[in-house]
This record gives structure tokens, C-alpha cells and sequence, in this order.
């Protein structure tokens, strides 16, 4: 007699149900191993995939962020520039109008305005070039220092004005052309 032939047919097939069970078992745990093992690589290759695609956009971003820093340094050298030629100008007029005032305190340089030749001159004023004068011309009244000098002035004021308007108008001009 087998030893199998002494045990039970319902044990027997108990048995075979374990011994199934575990072989199945066995199975199924090798399937799950095989999966992780190709989940596993995909996920590797998708991080290495990401992780270029991110580097690509760091890249592109360093690019811009040179490109804008490049600009604005050029656009900050023009403007300076600028800004230099402006400050050379209002030096220039500012020292040519105390040299004009400068002019007229000394009596060096006379200031005088044409008289309008179809009025009628008044008393005061000789119509005709006195002798010993080297005028020729129409008749030209002078102006008092004081009044000559408030003129001047004036004219500073404007000139100042008319050099910071062309200055503004260069720092617009500048920062709205692109380059």
C-alpha cells in the first residue's frame, strides 16, 4: 500500500488545493516582481525625460534673462550718453550767458533794439548818425544795463528750457525706439 491510499480522499484533495494554492502563490509573486521591475524603468526613463525637458526650459529662461539684461545695460549706456550731452549743453549755454553778463557790466558789450523807421522818431532820439560814429544803418536805441541784463536772464531761462525740452525729447525718443 502507498501512503497516499491511507490518507482521506477529502484531505487528499485539501492537499492538492494547498499545494495549488502555493504554486499559484509562487507565481503571482514573481508577475508582481516582473511588474515592478518594468514600472520601475519606465518611471526611470520619465524622470530622465523630465528632468531634460527641465533643464531645456532653465536653459531658455537664462537666455532671456540675458538677452533683457544685455538690453537694458545698452539702453542705460545711450541714456547716459544722452544724459552727458545734455549736462555739456546747459554747461555751454550757462557759461556763455555769464560771459554775456559779464559783457554787459563791464560796458564791454552794449545792448540795443532797431527803432521802427515809419514812426516818427521822437525828440529825444537823433534820426541821423551823429559824426565819429561808425553805424550805418537803421536807428538803434541802447538799452539801460539793468534792463539789458534782465533780458538776459530771460533768455537764460529759455535757452535752459528749450536744452532740458530736447533732452526729454531724446530720453523719449530712446526709450521708445526698441534696439
Amino acid at each position: 500500500m502507498r501512503v497516499v491510499d491511507l490518507i482521506p480522499a477529502p484531505y487528499r484533495l485539501l492537499a492538492v488545493g494547498v499545494l495549488l494554492s502555493a504554486l499559484v502563490g509562487g507565481s503571482a509573486a514573481s508577475a508582481w516582481k516582473v511588474q515592478d521591475w518594468r514600472y520601475g524603468q519606465q518611471l526611470a526613463e520619465q524622470a530622465s525625460l523630465h528632468k531634460d525637458d527641465l533643464i531645456a526650459i532653465s536653459n531658455a529662461a537664462a537666455d532671456q534673462v540675458r538677452t533683457a539684461q544685455d538690453k537694458r545695460m545698452a539702453l542705460e549706456q545711450r541714456l547716459s550718453a544722452s544724459e552727458q550731452t545734455h549736462y555739456e549743453e546747459l554747461s555751454d549755454a550757462q557759461r556763455n550767458q555769464t560771459r554775456l553778463r559779464d559783457r554787459l557790466a563791464t560796458a564791454d558789450l552794449r545792448l540795443s533794439v532797431l527803432l521802427d523807421a515809419t514812426e516818427s522818431a521822437s525828440d529825444s532820439m537823433p534820426t541821423a548818425t551823429p559824426t565819429g560814429s561808425v553805424v550805418h544803418g537803421p536807428t538803434r536805441a541802447q538799452l539801460d544795463p539793468a534792463h539789458a541784463q534782465r533780458i538776459i536772464g530771460i533768455t537764460d531761462t529759455g535757452d535752459q528750457g528749450l536744452i532740458a525740452l530736447a533732452a526729454c525729447q531724446a530720453y523719449a525718443k530712446e526709450v521708445s525706439t526698441p534696439k
